[in-house]
């Protein structure tokens, strides 16, 4: 299942896609930033925690969102 949310709608736990990207992310931490929301994620495939990266975004980008089960 995929839906197209705004960033403002992501909560911890999600699984999403972010811009210009393929591959899903699954989302540690939400916080406000200068400008925008700042994501921790690390690789949904990957338990790995040194593969956790901030990502900025802004509350006009649209992300698309997946259902835990990533075969949807």
């Amino acid at each position: 299942m995929e839906d197209v949310i705004p960033a403002g709608d992501v909560d911890v736990g999600d699984v999403i896609v972010l811009p210009d990207t393929d591959d899903p992310v699954l989302v540690s931490m939400v916080r406000f930033g200068q400008a925008g929301l700042v994501f921790t994620v690390t690789s949904a495939s990957s338990d790995s925690p040194e593969e956790e990266r901030p990502v900025k975004v802004t509350a006009e980008v649209r992300l698309c969102k997946r259902g835990r089960d990533m075969a949807c």
